[in-house]
């Protein structure tokens, strides 16, 4: 299925949750935030299945002073 990663198109496997998108992507599920389809998704939703079409932002947090 193809669906877009931060305005890029990318194909994954049916049946890609949004946390094993996050663990191909090298993210740490806790120091990002995830909107999937123009809705913010809360971090016990990141089992979500993504679907063909999708469109997946995700923000990273920098900690800084």
């Amino acid at each position: 299925m193809t669906i877009k990663v931060n305005g890029e198109e990318r194909e994954l496997a049916t049946g890609t949750t949004v946390a094993q998108l996050l663990e191909q992507l090298k993210f740490t599920p806790r120091n990002v935030a995830v909107e999937l389809n123009r809705r913010l998704l809360r971090s016990d939703r990141y089992e979500t299945v993504l679907k063909d079409g999708d469109a997946v932002e995700i923000v990273t947090f920098v900690g800084g002073g």
